[in-house]
């Protein structure tokens, strides 16, 4: 049989100012640090962790390869299904995230807003309008 490679456990997010990131994270989603250190602090959402993991130290994850530059563009987007995306938009702006686009409509039956951390990465809040 083989191995299931389905299930998202840990997200590492390379970050220039981890306490900065720390702060942000903390104030927009409200969710535990389960772990830190100087290099990192590691957020637990329901069923995933998520690193932020000092740029500086990327390498040592993925080296090899090579490390993307800070603010270079987006590269992906994490998505939260959420049940009401207009009052989680109120909220964002009470907290003093700046949405990049929504809340609208998608011809694919969501409803859906984006905004972006500290360093570029982008995170969506879709609701489902079926």
């Amino acid at each position: 049989m083989p191995v299931a490679l389905r299930k998202i456990s840990a997200i590492s997010l390379f970050v220039d100012d981890v306490a900065r990131s720390k702060a942000w994270y903390q104030r927009v989603f409200g969710l535990p640090i389960v772990y830190e250190d100087e290099n990192s602090a590691v957020i637990e959402f329901d069923n995933t962790v998520v690193n932020l993991l000092a740029r500086r130290e990327a390498n040592g994850l993925i080296g090899p390869a090579p490390v993307a530059r800070s603010n270079g563009g987006a590269e992906a987007q994490f998505s939260l299904w959420i049940d009401d995306v207009d009052a989680a938009c109120k909220q964002l702006e009470e907290t003093g995230v700046e949405l990049i686009n929504g809340p609208m409509d998608r011809p694919w039956g969501m409803r859906t807003a984006c905004f972006a951390d500290p360093d570029g990465h982008n995170w969506e809040i879709a609701q489902n309008l079926s």
